[in-house]
Order: C-alpha cells, then sequence, then structure tokens
C-alpha cells in the first residue's frame, strides 16, 4: 500500500498534468482537509517531493485563505539545465563561479542579457551581506537554482 506523501505527490502531479499552464492553485489547509491530514503533511510533500531540481517552482502566499502555486518547469531541455543546476551549482557556489556560470548561459542563448543582469545582481556579496559569510555561498546557491528554474518556466 502506497505511503500517504505519495498519494498526495500522486494527486498534486495528476493535477498539474490537466492543467494547461502546467501550473495549479491549491490551499494547503483544503488539501490536507481532502486527505485527513495535518497541513503539515502537505509541507513535507511540497517540500521534498516538489523541489527546483526535481522541475518544480512553489510559490507561497500567506492571509486571507493563502494559497500555494505550483509551476512545472516548461523548458525544452530540462534535462540539460537539471544537470547545471545539480552538478554546476551544487548546495554552495561562490560569488565569481555564479559569475561565469551565469555569462556561460547568456552565451547560449539560454537566458537574455536583461534576466543575467538580474540574477548577478542578485548573487553580488553585498545582497547577501547580512548573511554569516558561511551560510552566503549556500544562499547564492538556492537563489540562484530557483531564478534559473523561474527564468526558465
Amino acid at each position: 500500500m502506497a505511503r500517504l506523501s505519495d498519494i498526495i505527490e500522486d494527486f498534486i502531479k495528476s493535477l498539474l498534468e490537466e492543467s494547461e499552464e502546467k501550473e495549479l492553485q491549491i490551499q494547503r489547509n483544503e488539501l490536507a482537509t481532502h486527505f485527513s491530514c495535518a497541513p503539515s503533511q502537505i509541507n513535507y510533500v511540497l517540500t521534498t517531493r516538489f523541489t527546483t531540481e526535481k522541475g518544480y517552482i512553489i510559490e507561497s502566499r500567506r492571509g486571507g485563505g493563502g494559497y500555494i502555486i505550483i509551476k512545472q518547469v516548461r523548458y525544452n531541455d530540462y534535462k540539460k539545465i537539471r544537470d547545471i543546476i545539480n552538478q554546476r551549482i551544487g548546495d554552495s557556489i561562490t560569488y565569481d563561479y555564479s559569475l561565469s556560470l551565469v555569462e556561460g548561459l547568456i552565451e547560449l542563448e539560454i537566458i537574455g542579457e536583461r534576466e543575467g543582469d538580474i540574477i548577478k545582481a542578485a548573487m553580488n556579496d553585498r545582497v547577501l551581506s547580512s548573511v554569516s559569510s558561511e551560510m552566503r555561498n549556500k544562499i547564492r546557491s538556492d537563489l540562484l537554482k530557483s531564478m534559473i528554474m523561474v527564468v526558465l518556466s
């Protein structure tokens, strides 16, 4: 018998498949009620099964009946982007290496100049100055992965 997490994942994926835009807006509490589970179970599924590395972007809106938007990346060569994210960015990336990676994406015409400039600005150490130096490269990695996925979705 399948675990509840697997059932919730399959349910969300089937809803995404039915969506022409490959985008789904759900309310965490309604989904939790549907599956008779705690909202934290829904959070667990979203954070472990619908990651940027797996081709999903999650946006969360709080308050007033808050909701979650799940977007599936539609980039034609997603495998190439997944390889870039997993192998070249990894769990940590320096500012200099992030700049060279973004320049490479611009040269390959995977992203445009303007998008590249925005991403490079967000990678800057000054932007991350409020974060401890040990955490900067980790946060930079997470930001870069998310921005690449959004640009390509």
